[in-house]
């Protein structure tokens, strides 16, 4: 938990950079700082590791007020992603992931399984360990800059900026990855940008600030719906503000799938019966709590046959899911981009409350979009066209 305190910052002539601020934040959140340049967010985010220290206020984490904290502990506590990406360029890219944990004295051995484990986080070969960042593109880059932010398993990261530089494609396919990440690590990012695009893209929470103050501070679907004052809504945007109703439904409110899950320690036996039973080829595993663990399928089971006899055994713990919170329009988006047939949604505390299919996204998008009765009339129309010759000539 993060908490602002009254946070003042006044440098030489009696200039307010930040002034009589107070936030509070939860564990797992993803913090947009936003608003232009000279309010103040990039002077609030290194507060937060000491880079600024407040001439007044305080700033707590979990309770405990950072200036009781040696600053140098307290900056390798916490993950930093810069906006020019900030590898070092005579250092390999395992030499680069593992500064941190090296620093904090870990043991070769595990420095060596925290970089190899890393740079499949990020999904590029191993054999680019041992390269240069400079024999890497700019987006490679950017993922080893963010997974090096994680390497010592900080649970905080503050990221200046950190897409500014880059291609709308590049950006775009790293803000997923962040966003992926972070909801799959649990991490509190507090993320500066300049961008409302990305920021309601990214955040659970956004600080709107202006001339050193905090305009407005809710979920980006609130300051949709519910602009503070015009300063905001000319920030958001008359197009943005529009489209709100459409573009920011939440997963949550439109879950009506029921999910069929099974607990480890059923056998597999049993799982091949409800398999037959709801005649599905997918289980999703949950524990007594229903915190989703995993799944398992009829081909991992006929692989494992005779040879294990519990679901724990040979569940697969590589899971997509999408959290209630998230925007549909991300989850369309997510599950088109894998070809998943379907998600499991997932609530904070990971326990499963359904699963939203793709089939089911279809017809949200078109009623949301378009409403039921335009449909009706655009389907209606298709049928009473005159179908093509070729297809005629087929028939």
């Amino acid at each position: 938990m993060i908490e602002f305190q009254n946070v003042t910052k006044v440098y030489k002539g009696n200039k307010r950079a930040v002034s009589d601020v107070s936030l509070s934040f939860g564990d797992s959140e993803f913090i947009c700082f936003i608003g232009t340049s000279g309010s103040g967010k990039t002077t609030l985010m290194r507060m937060v590791n000491r880079m600024i220290e407040p001439s007044s206020g305080k700033i707590l984490i979990d309770g405990k007020d950072i200036q009781q904290v040696n600053p140098v502990e307290l900056r390798r506590s916490i993950g930093y992603v810069i906006q020019n990406i900030g590898l070092l360029p005579h250092m390999t890219i395992r030499e680069n992931i593992a500064l941190v944990p090296k620093l904090l004295k870990w043991p070769e051995e595990e420095r060596a399984e925290i970089a190899e484990q890393m740079i499949r986080l990020v999904e590029l070969p191993e054999e680019m360990l041992d390269r240069y960042p400079s024999e890497l593109s700019g987006g490679q880059q950017q993922r080893i800059g963010v997974v090096r932010a994680l390497a010592a398993d900080q649970n905080i990261v503050l990221m200046d900026e950190p897409f500014g530089a880059l291609d709308p494609i590049t950006r775009d396919a790293l803000q997923d990855f962040v966003k992926e990440l972070q909801e799959k690590m649990g991490k509190t990012i507090i993320f500066v940008t300049h961008d409302m695009d990305e920021a309601l893209k990214l955040a659970t929470k956004i600080v709107v600030m202006s001339h050193g103050k905090v305009v407005q501070c809710d979920t980006p679907e609130n300051i949709l719906r519910e602009p503070a004052n015009d300063f905001v809504r000319e920030l958001i945007g008359e197009e943005r503000l529009i489209h709100s109703q459409q573009d920011y439904i939440t997963v949550g409110e439109v879950v009506t799938q029921h999910a069929i899950s099974i607990t480890p320690e059923k056998t597999i036996s049993e799982a091949i019966r409800l398999m037959r039973e709801k005649r599905v080829d997918t289980l999703l595993v949950v524990n007594q709590a229903n915190v989703l663990k995993g799944f398992i399928d009829v081909e991992t089971i006929n692989d494992n046959r005779g040879r294990l006899t519990i679901v724990g055994d040979i569940t697969n713990t590589d899971v997509f899911f999408i959290r209630k919170k998230a925007l549909l329009r991300d989850a369309i988006q997510k599950i088109l981009k894998r070809g998943l047939k379907y998600v499991p949604v997932v609530d904070e505390e990971k326990k499963l409350v359904g699963i939203i299919t793709r089939s089911s996204l279809v017809d949200m998008v078109y009623e949301t979009i378009w409403g039921e009765d335009d449909v009706m009339s655009m389907v209606s129309a298709e049928e009473t066209k005159t179908p093509p010759v070729k297809e005629q000539e087929e028939e």
